[in-house]
């Protein structure tokens, strides 16, 4: 058990990209992009913040996160977003 309580307070997760708040880790939510230094996936505090929740009342309903990840969220997101998806075809588009 100490050799498990060793690793995983050296362990840091992967970064996604070049990102600094932003990592990819299957160790971390499995694989789910999420904010550094926590157990919040990015997807996550996008939902609530598109939900209307304001930073604040995330952080009271749930718990601390880094505000300064937010810019990079938002960049993250609009990359995701900004690639053709198959769903067009479904259409006819």
């Amino acid at each position: 058990m100490i050799g498990l309580v060793s690793f995983m307070s050296k362990w840091e997760p992967l970064p996604y990209k070049d990102y600094k708040w932003i990592v990819a880790d299957p160790a971390l939510l499995g694989g789910k992009l999420a904010v550094r230094g926590t157990r919040f996936s990015v997807s996550f505090l996008v939902s609530c913040l598109a939900e209307g929740m304001t930073v604040e009342e995330i952080r009271e309903n749930y718990a601390p996160f880094p505000v300064e990840a937010l810019p990079e969220m938002i960049k993250v997101a609009s990359e995701l977003l900004d690639v053709p998806h198959g769903a067009h075809a479904r259409f006819g588009r």
